[in-house]
């Protein structure tokens, strides 16, 4: 559905009329000008492109290229936001894997210990009583070993 039109001078239509009658052959403006009269407007990239054909046609009345400039320059900017980096959800504690191979090297069958190297290698979140529990029994079979 077309939009109706205010009333007063298109100067749009107007520049667009003059840059087809310049070069019938451009499918630019052909373009420009099929999607003017279908939407009833143009993007502010699509007016640029329009100026600077505009700016070629000799016949060209410059109170309309200046009236296209101060559209163009009334228009809104539209940037692209540049993808923000996330940092990582989990980071492994290289404490806790240090730990977690000197237990399995001297007991490779510790249930506890197994199931906690699975939650690190599978980068899910250690909680700090598994940690707590990790440092206890580091403690309690490591210390075990030395002392025989």
């Amino acid at each position: 559905m077309v939009p109706p039109k205010k009333p007063g001078v298109d100067v749009i239509d107007k520049i667009l009329d003059a840059c087809f009658t310049a070069d019938r052959d451009s499918l630019f403006i052909q373009g420009l000008w099929h999607q003017y009269e279908e939407r009833g407007s143009l993007s502010k990239k699509q007016l640029q492109g329009l100026y600077q054909k505009a700016l070629k046609v000799k016949e060209m009345p410059p109170n309309w290229l200046a009236t296209l400039e101060a559209r163009i320059l009334k228009m809104p900017t539209r940037y692209k936001s540049t993808a923000v980096q996330q940092a990582p959800v989990f980071t492994k504690d290289e404490a806790i894997g240090t730990m977690i191979k000197a237990i399995l090297t001297k007991y490779p069958q510790h249930k506890r210990v197994l199931f906690l190297q699975s939650k690190y290698d599978n980068n899910e979140s250690i909680t700090t009583a598994d940690k707590q529990e990790l440092e206890k029994l580091a403690k309690l079979l490591l210390s075990k070993d030395n002392t025989l």
